[in-house]
C-alpha cells in the first residue's frame, strides 16, 4: 500500500460448511464440494427455503472450555475456533511478543441471532423478563467476538467489531491494515463470524425473497452467474487471518503467505438492498484498490466475486469488472466460492479472502460450481465446475453489503 508500512498475510484460520480448517476448506474447494443440505438447527417445513450450508461436525471444546463455550453465542465460538488456527499457522509465541502493539478487528454482520432468538423465546414462552438470561447482552452483542479473542491472548492494542452487513470482515480486514501501515500496531487478528441459520434469519431473507427455494436440489441451489440462479443460499462459519507489517514479519522470522497490497472502500447511496446500476459502487471500489496497490487492470488474473447468486448482484458484479478491466475482462478469471460455501454474511469477507490467497499460494483457481446454464448478460470467465492451474500474481475479492457498502481486496504473490 502507498505510503505506509508494507502489509503481510502470516496465518489464516476458517470454519465453513465444507471444511473445519483450512486444509479441509481448500481440498473441499478443489473438488467442488457443496455445503448445502436440508436445515438440522429447526423444524423449517413451513418456510419458504428449508436448507442452507450448515457447519457440521463443529466441536467449540477443541479451542475453548466448555463453560466459557456456554457463555457464547454460536458465531463467537466460530470466531474463536477460526482465531486459534490463525495464532497457531502464524507461530504467534505469546511470550515473545508486544501485547500493546497487537490488536483485534473481527466483524459479524448480524451478530448473536441465534442468542437473541433463544431469549427472546424465554421471554415471551416463559412469561416474563426475569427468564432472560444475564448473558444475553455479552453473548449478542456483534463486537464481543473480537473482545473475547483479545481475553483469550491477552491482546491489548486497537479492538472493535466493524458491522457492513455482507461486506463486515473485508471491512475489518481493511481497517486492521490501516492500522498497521500507519504504525499504531505491529500485527493484527481481523476477519469476520456469522451464524444467522436460525427461524429468524431463514424468515427474514424469505420474507425479502433473497433466499434461493430450491428445495428438492439444495446441492445445486447456489448457482452464482447462471441462467437459472434464483438466489442465495444461507451459510454461515467464520474466517481470521493474521497480518503483520513486513518488518514485524521478518524480524519474527516467518512465513509469509501474500500480501495485502491495497483495498477500496466505497459506498452506492442508493438503495437499502439493491446495487447501484452498473455496479457503480463496486467499479470504484475495485480502482481505488487497484491505485492504492500501484497496479493496472491487467496486472489482475483472478477475482473471487461476491457472486451471490441472486439476479441483480450477478449482472451488476459483472458489470462492473467490464467497466474496470476493460477488454482485459475476458482474460482474467472470476470465480464465487459462495456456490460451495454458500452466503456466510460478515464471514464472507474473510473467508472469500483466505480462498484468494490460496488460489494465490497454490497457483489453482477455485471453481464455481452449478454453473450450467451461461446467462448471456453475465459473459465471463467464471471457473466453471472445475479449479483451474493458473498463474496468479495478483487478485481481488469483492464483497458487497445490504446498505450499498463495498469493499474490494488486493492480495499478491509475496516477493521481497
Amino acid at each position: 500500500m502507498k505510503g505506509g508500512k508494507r502489509v503481510v498475510v502470516t496465518g489464516l484460520g476458517v470454519v465453513t460448511p465444507i471444511g473445519l480448517d483450512v486444509g479441509e476448506f481448500w481440498q473441499a474447494m478443489m473438488e467442488g464440494k457443496s455445503g448445502a443440505g436440508p436445515i438440522t438447527y429447526f423444524d423449517a417445513s413451513n418456510y419458504d427455503t428449508k436448507f442452507a450450508c450448515e457447519v457440521k461436525g463443529f466441536d467449540p471444546l477443541k479451542y475453548i472450555d466448555k463453560k466459557s463455550s456456554q457463555r457464547m453465542d454460536l458465531f463467537t465460538q466460530f470466531a474463536m475456533a477460526a482465531a486459534a488456527q490463525a495464532v497457531q499457522d502464524a507461530g504467534i509465541d505469546l511470550e515473545k511478543i508486544d501485547h500493546d502493539r497487537v490488536g483485534v478487528v473481527v466483524g459479524s454482520g448480524i451478530g448473536g441471532m441465534w442468542t437473541y432468538q433463544k431469549q427472546q423465546e424465554n421471554l415471551f414462552e416463559r412469561k416474563g423478563p426475569d427468564r432472560i438470561s444475564p448473558f444475553f447482552i455479552p453473548m449478542m452483542i456483534s463486537d464481543i467476538a473480537a473482545g473475547q479473542i483479545s481475553i483469550k491472548y491477552r491482546l491489548k492494542g486497537p479492538n472493535y467489531a466493524t458491522t457492513s452487513a455482507c461486506a463486515t470482515s473485508g471491512h475489518a480486514i481493511a481497517d486492521a491494515a490501516m492500522l498497521i501501515e500507519r504504525g499504531d500496531a505491529d500485527m493484527m487478528i481481523t476477519g469476520g463470524a456469522e451464524a444467522a441459520i436460525c427461524p429468524m434469519g431463514i424468515g427474514g431473507f424469505n420474507s425479502m425473497k433473497a433466499l434461493s427455494t430450491r428445495n428438492d436440489d439444495p446441492q445445486h441451489a447456489s448457482r452464482p452467474f447462471d441462467a437459472r440462479r434464483d438466489g442465495f443460499v444461507m451459510g454461515e462459519g467464520g474466517g481470521i487471518l493474521v497480518l503483520e507489517s513486513l518488518e514485524h514479519a521478518k524480524k519474527r522470522g516467518v512465513k509469509i503467505l501474500a500480501e495485502l497490497a491495497g483495498f477500496g472502500l466505497t459506498a452506492d447511496a442508493y438503495h437499502l438492498t439493491q446495487p447501484a446500476p452498473g455496479g457503480e459502487g463496486a467499479v470504484k471500489a475495485m480502482r481505488l484498490c487497484l491505485k492504492d496497490a500501484g497496479l493496472k487492470p491487467e496486472d489482475i488474473e483472478y477475482i473471487n466475486a461476491h457472486g451471490t447468486a441472486t439476479p441483480p448482484n450477478d449482472k451488476n458484479e459483472t458489470e462492473a469488472i467490464k467497466a474496470v478491466f476493460g477488454d482485459h475482462a475476458y482474460k482474467l478469471h472470476v470465480s464465487s466460492t459462495k456456490s460451495m460455501t454458500g452466503h456466510q454474511l460478515g464471514a464472507a469477507g474473510a473467508v472469500e479472502a483466505i480462498a484468494t490467497i490460496l488460489a494465490i499460494a497454490n497457483q489453482i483457481l477455485p471453481p464455481t460450481i452449478n454453473y450450467e446454464v451461461p446467462d448471456p448478460e453475465c459473459d465471463l470467465n467464471y471457473v466453471p465446475n472445475k479449479p483451474i492451474k493458473k498463474t496468479v500474481n495478483a487478485a481481488i475479492s469483492n464483497t458487497y453489503g445490504f446498505g450499498g457498502h463495498n469493499a474490494s481486496l488486493l492480495f499478491t504473490r509475496f516477493a521481497s
